[in-house]
């Protein structure tokens, strides 16, 4: 399984980016995705993550109510729409697959793209 990530960029405080994983390798429309990213100095943290199905959604409480998580199982890709963006947000933000149980834990994930960078100015 391979995951490419992308949709990183500069933007100011208050701007929305949205990022897209592309999925290929094996049946995406059967894995649970989420999303988690890494700031530097810090550990990769949980972000959001979304069943197979698209019908359960999962957020951390730090982005709870500006991002959503979506997928496009008929093209294999899975999307983060990141809303009133803050400084805080800033990392390199990293998609993830499973075809084990449903998580919202990094360990909880076997498949990870190569992650890219959003960077939110003040």
């Amino acid at each position: 399984v391979q995951l490419q990530a992308s949709g990183g960029g500069l933007v100011q405080a208050g701007g929305s980016l949205r990022l897209s994983c592309a999925v290929s390798g094996r049946t995406f429309s059967r894995s649970n995705t989420g999303w988690f990213r890494q700031a530097p100095g810090k550990e990769r943290e949980f972000v959001s993550a979304i069943t197979w199905s698209g019908g359960v959604t999962t957020y951390a409480e730090s982005v709870k109510g500006r991002f959503t998580i979506s997928r496009d199982n008929a093209n294999n890709t899975v999307y983060l729409q990141m809303n009133s963006l803050k400084p805080e947000d800033t990392a390199v933000y990293y998609c993830a697959a499973t075809f084990r149980g449903y998580s919202s834990k990094s360990t909880g994930y076997d498949y990870w793209g190569q992650g890219t960078l959003v960077t939110v100015s003040s």
